[in-house]
């Protein structure tokens, strides 16, 4: 799981992506899908340039909710989240990333929905530390969902769960908290309480069951 840092029109912003893929070593070049309505695929064709925080295992859900289930035309995605902006004017994470690295778009090539950026690395970090955090256990222990504009993308089947039992869904990532699978009961939870993937309030969950 990476998070892609842009020049923004009035401010830095960055989105989630799940698939960074190296192309050659020398020189260091890689590739990066990003959907058409994207805000960052926008700024990356504006600017032809962008950076690449690797997310660690210890990166919170909220971090991912923060950059990937909301638009940077409409509001500062980094607001609550440490970060630094380099002298390129793109953002990188400061806490909890394995390492980021500088690219420079050398050419693209567009899909029905995405633009595949080919772009050389121009700097990173000094240091690696953590474990990357990969897109399994994205799904499997934070239990996170691919937002719409994801290249793994699937609606959600309402019909899929037979259960009868009750379960409290989050209105924007459809994160789910099944009391059955918890320690907690969802109504014991203190009321400050807010979805462990894109930070919504307690308060704002729905019943479904």
């Amino acid at each position: 799981m990476y998070a892609i840092g842009v020049e923004g029109e009035t401010r830095p912003s960055a989105c989630i992506v799940n698939t960074v893929v190296q192309i050659t070593s020398s020189p260091m070049t890689v590739a990066v899908s990003i959907n058409h309505d994207n805000y960052s695929n926008e700024r990356i064709k504006e600017t032809g340039i962008f950076s690449v925080s690797v997310l660690s295992e210890d990166t919170s859900g909220t971090v991912i909710g923060a950059l990937g289930f909301s638009s940077g035309r409409d509001s500062d995605k980094l607001e609550n989240l440490s970060y630094k902006v380099l002298r390129e004017n793109v953002p990188v994470l400061r806490e909890n990333i394995c390492c980021w690295f500088l690219c420079k778009v050398v050419n693209s090539v567009e899909t029905m929905t995405h633009t595949i950026f080919i772009a050389e690395v121009k700097a990173g970090s000094d240091d690696f530390t953590g474990v990357p955090m990969t897109y399994d256990y994205y799904h499997r222990v934070i239990k996170g969902r691919a937002p719409k504009n994801a290249p793994t993308y699937q609606p959600i089947d309402e019909k899929s769960d037979n259960s009868p039992q009750m379960k409290y869904v989050c209105p924007i990532c459809r994160f789910e908290y099944k009391d059955s699978e918890q320690k907690i009961p969802f109504d014991q939870l203190p009321d400050d309480w807010k979805c462990p993937i894109c930070g919504v309030s307690k308060k704002e969950f729905k019943i479904e069951g």
